[in-house]
């Protein structure tokens, strides 16, 4: 720390007075200590559990077999990577994670786009388009299960008629649905505050030059709105790709194993086939994966703060 002292007639500023080093470091630690029980927290909670999960990950461990735990190094991760039921859940967990995002980002455009314009009961009609973002995720997997797909009585056979059994003949659809009926809300939010942020004399000059709609929205709203759908997208990948609840609920990652995804088949390596070491592994590969993705996600963010800092 600095401080300039002016003395005399004319003020004349003295050679700055620099603060002892320990001042200053008390200075800093004053700041930072009512942060560290949440820090420290943060750490026993989320780092300390890794770690333990990172050296589980070695072991050949078998629950059956518990007298017999031993280092294996890394056999555990080339297991997970060239298993046949570990490949075909990775596939599925792209198709479930890319097929629910892009549609929920497509209708949450829409939508979005349908919000920005006033309209009698606009505030109701947005509370009631965010309400399945509050459902929590086992009860909005069980409401599609059972009110939407029965092939008795759900919602989907009584208005088209028939009796499908849409979770058995369409089981990835059936989940993707439901997982973009809950998060089309999240990705319809972040696009509206990017519509709302827009400059409305930009829009109006466009309108002047004689731009039509199409041409605004192609060549003014979406190159703006590119920041929010990255984020939207980013952060929408970084949650669906650990979707559990859809999958254990409504399909039990079947018909055979046409809809379990990592998350889904870590669970069945855990209490079906009790290999707690392979488990384990496989969890460190879908973290990894998670902190790629939320690396980008950062990045977004950090340029939207520029954004905004620049106006």
């Amino acid at each position: 720390m600095t401080q300039t002292v002016a003395t005399g007639p004319g003020l004349t500023p003295r050679a700055p007075v620099v603060a002892p080093a320990g001042r200053r470091a008390a200075d800093r630690w004053s700041r930072r200590a009512p942060l560290l029980p949440a820090l420290i927290f943060a750490i026993v909670v989320t780092q300390v559990p890794f770690l333990v999960t990172l050296y589980l990950s070695t072991l050949d461990w078998n629950a059956l077999r518990p007298g017999e735990r031993s280092f294996i190094g890394l056999a555990n991760y080339a297991e997970v990577l060239t298993d046949s039921r570990l490949r075909a859940a990775l596939t599925n967990t792209v198709v479930l994670t890319a097929g629910a995002v892009v549609a929920s980002v497509l209708l949450g455009l829409g939508i979005a786009i349908l919000l920005d314009r006033r309209f009698p009961g606009r505030g109701i009609v947005r509370t009631l388009l965010i309400t399945p973002f509050l459902v929590m995720p086992m009860a909005a997997a069980l409401l599609w299960k059972h009110a939407i797909y029965n092939p008795a009585y759900g919602l989907i056979n009584g208005v088209l008629g028939g009796s499908t059994d849409w979770v058995s003949q369409y089981p990835m659809l059936s989940v993707v649905a439901t997982l973009v009926w809950q998060w089309t809300p999240f990705m319809m939010l972040i696009i509206l505050a990017g519509l709302q942020s827009q400059s409305t004399e930009i829009l109006e000059a466009a309108r002047v030059d004689g731009a039509g709609g199409w041409q605004i929205f192609t060549r003014i709203t979406l190159p703006h709105l590119r920041p929010y759908l990255e984020l939207g997208a980013l952060l929408g990948s970084i949650y669906l790709v650990q979707t559990f609840d859809a999958v254990f609920t409504i399909t039990q990652g079947g018909p055979g194993t046409a809809t379990t995804n990592l998350p889904y088949e870590i669970y069945l390596t855990t209490f079906r086939k009790f290999e707690y070491g392979e488990a384990a592994a496989a969890g460190v590969v879908v973290v990894i994966g998670t902190i790629v993705v939320a690396t980008f996600a950062l990045r977004v963010i950090s340029s939207l703060f520029r954004m905004e800092d620049a106006r």
